[in-house]
């Protein structure tokens, strides 16, 4: 007679998160009121970008990671839109360059000082204007130097060359209604979105055509959101018919069922997932939760597996998540988030894998009503 095992043997079962200490956080921070599901934060290794309130206009704040600890009111912002920032994502290949999507129907990229901002920043590098309606996603690509990809209320998705400030690719007509996200491939050759038609598309950009498509992805009408992960798989949060919060895994080759869906809870606060292709675990922050679940991807079913939650005492307004380059992996880190707490400096040493079972780093920087707290993600050692 063979037992089965009951606990699963991971890596990863163990790992928990860690607010850093209150001087450690940015305080005084007026977080944008925007009602737009954008994380209204993004991280790199030199700086947090935090999408805050403006009179006139939209603004963010772009402060380096040391710069922990209250936030004077008169601190210098990014401030060149005539309407609120939606969204906003740094360069994965220029830490001091920025793209900023606004309701003035613009993307701006911006060119940040070596030591961040001293006076306010109103002259952008780049002006992208080719949006009918307001921008409310921008993400660049992955692997191709210069190239951004836009989304509006307009339904257009533009693919733009950021060097010469032309649109390479107009894709119109392929989604019905609002974008709700969109998420390049490992290597940029597609990207997936999901609409508010409920469908998620897997799109080549080059062809202008939708490879495969997935009506009814979840059957809740609130927003849902689609991410690519590294094995070209998809990864879906949405709603169920009843407005349960769902997560759901996809093969690309064959969407007429999930390899896997699960049921969180009752929640209305829209899920947003953030994937950590090095170790496989999904990072799920719902918009006006005080928790963090993360799931480990595997090959064998159910595909998706729980790990663990990291609960606070207050909800989170927005999320940033820190690239790998800047965790530090001396200390197993393997995901970091700013959610109101300062960040430390990025070692300088080159990175090495740690000691098995250690992985890679990582941070989370979550943000408050009026602060922004990192957060880190640690496996522990045997």
């Amino acid at each position: 007679m063979s037992f089965r095992k009951v606990v699963r043997q991971s890596k990863f079962r163990h790992v928990f998160g860690q607010p850093v200490k209150t001087e450690q956080c940015y305080d005084d921070i007026r977080v944008s009121r925007v009602t737009w599901d954008s994380t209204f934060c993004a991280v790199n290794p030199s700086f947090v970008a935090i999408i805050v309130e403006a009179s006139g206009g939209g603004a963010f704040l772009v402060l380096p990671l040391h710069k922990t600890g209250r936030i004077d009111k008169s601190y210098p912002t990014v401030c060149g839109h005539t309407g609120p920032v939606l969204d906003i994502d740094w360069c994965p290949h220029n830490d001091h360059v920025i793209a900023s999507g606004s309701e003035d129907c613009t993307v701006m990229v911006w060119q940040i000082p070596e030591n961040g901002l001293s006076q306010p920043l109103t002259e952008p590098v780049v002006v992208l204007e080719g949006h009918s309606k307001r921008v409310g996603i921008v993400t660049w690509h992955p692997t191709a130097r210069n190239v951004l990809l836009s989304a509006g209320c307009d339904n257009v998705v533009l693919i733009w060359n950021v060097g010469t400030a032309e649109e390479l690719y107009r894709l119109e007509g392929l989604h019905p209604d609002l974008i709700y996200s969109v998420s390049w491939s490992r290597d940029g050759s597609r990207f997936c979105t999901a609409c508010k038609d409920k469908s998620v598309r897997v799109i080549d950009p080059r062809r202008g055509t939708v490879v495969a498509e997935k009506e009814r992805a979840h059957e809740g009408a609130r927003p849902m959101r689609a991410i690519f992960l590294a094995d070209g798989k998809i990864f879906t949060t949405g709603f169920s018919r009843m407005s349960e919060r769902q997560l759901a895994l996809w093969d690309t080759e064959n969407l007429e069922e999930p390899m896997g869906l699960q049921e969180l809870d009752s929640s209305n606060g829209a899920l947003l997932p953030f994937y950590d292709p090095d170790t496989n675990v999904v990072y799920v922050c719902g918009k006006g939760d005080s928790s963090i679940r993360y799931f480990e991807i595997t090959e064998e079913p159910p595909y998706i597996h729980f790990l663990n939650t990291f609960t606070s005492k207050e909800p989170q307004r927005g999320m940033g998540w820190m690239p790998k380059r800047g965790l530090d992996v001396s200390k197993c880190e393997i995901a970091r988030w700013d959610v109101g707490d300062r960040v430390r400096e990025p070692p300088s040493a080159p990175r090495l894998p740690c000691d098995p079972p250690c992985a890679p780093p990582g941070r989370f920087y979550k943000l408050h009503e009026r602060k922004c707290e990192p957060i880190i993600m640690t496996v522990p050692r045997k």
